[in-house]
């Protein structure tokens, strides 16, 4: 099976110099859960990173500081599903009809989030359970990150920034593809 590494870009209205590369790799971990390994090279010391917690938990906000995301939505409709993970290892999901049309009333199982610092930079691991994606075996993922400076100012990154302003949420950018050449093997998916 092809993983494919995905590329995250800044927008161009918001360089971080301290970031040299930021790239995504995208598998399963296992037959239920959808693997992401964001990978930052750069001067971390010119970075907010927020510190391991303790008790890692679901937490709304994080997308205001160093946050890596996933939106992921069925190929075949306009709801989707975006996911944030922390360096600290807090996460959040979210459930939306359309775009930021948040069905504040959906409930998601929780994520895994590990992460660590070590010569090579930063490296987060979000692990997305199989019963948190959208219903569907055709997804196409819009995958980014938040990065906080020293100083507190936010760059975003994504596969594609499609506006003159930074947006997630905009379809447009959201160029990664998964199909499932079965609902339950997951281990012969096909990324485009």
């Amino acid at each position: 099976m092809h993983t494919p590494r995905l590329i995250l870009n800044p927008h161009p209205t918001t360089p971080c110099p301290a970031v040299q590369a930021l790239a995504v790799d995208c598998g399963w971990a296992e037959a239920d859960t959808l693997r992401l390994d964001y990978r930052l090279q750069g001067n971390l010391a010119a970075l907010r990173i927020p510190p391991r917690t303790a008790t890692p938990t679901a937490v709304d906000g994080l997308w205001q500081h160093t946050c890596f995301e996933a939106f992921i939505g069925a190929l075949d409709g306009p709801g989707y599903h975006e996911f944030n993970a922390s360096p600290s290892g807090d996460f959040a999901a979210y459930v939306f009809t359309d775009e930021r049309q948040r069905q504040t009333t959906a409930s998601l199982p929780a994520l895994r989030v590990d992460s660590r610092v070590d010569a090579h930079g930063l490296q987060l691991r979000l692990e997305i359970p199989s019963a948190a994606l959208p219903v569907g075996s055709a997804w196409q993922l819009g995958l980014s990150a938040v990065i906080e400076s020293a100083t507190g100012q936010c760059s975003y990154f994504a596969l594609a920034h499609p506006k003159p302003t930074p947006d997630f949420h905009a379809r447009a950018g959201w160029t990664a593809r998964l199909f499932l050449t079965s609902p339950h093997d997951k281990h012969h998916a096909i990324w485009s």
